[in-house]
């Protein structure tokens, strides 16, 4: 079988952010299947953009996603980060 996927790494660590929202970071890379240098530089982007709002507790990050931050690609800007997750949620 190819190694291509239909998601990207920023859209797997968007929708691990939706289902546990208080996983670290080594968690969330472990989940994945991807570095926590990876998983901290998606993180950085996806707060950078306006997809995940990011929390100072003690001496961790929390992020939270942002369900109203539209999808970036033209042909899907007229739907939501929320409609996404809902959507594949949906389909477990």
């Amino acid at each position: 079988m190819s190694s291509w996927t239909f998601l990207t790494h920023h859209a797997h660590v968007l929708l691990e952010v939706a289902k546990n929202p208080d996983a670290t970071v080594q968690q969330l890379a472990d989940e994945i299947g991807i570095s926590t240098r990876s998983t901290v530089t998606i993180l950085g982007d996806l707060a950078a953009t306006g997809y995940l709002e990011r929390e100072r507790r003690g001496r961790r990050n929390h992020y939270s996603v942002v369900p109203t931050a539209p999808l970036r690609h033209p042909s899907n800007a007229g739907h939501t980060v929320g409609e996404l997750i809902s959507a594949l949620a949906e389909l477990r």
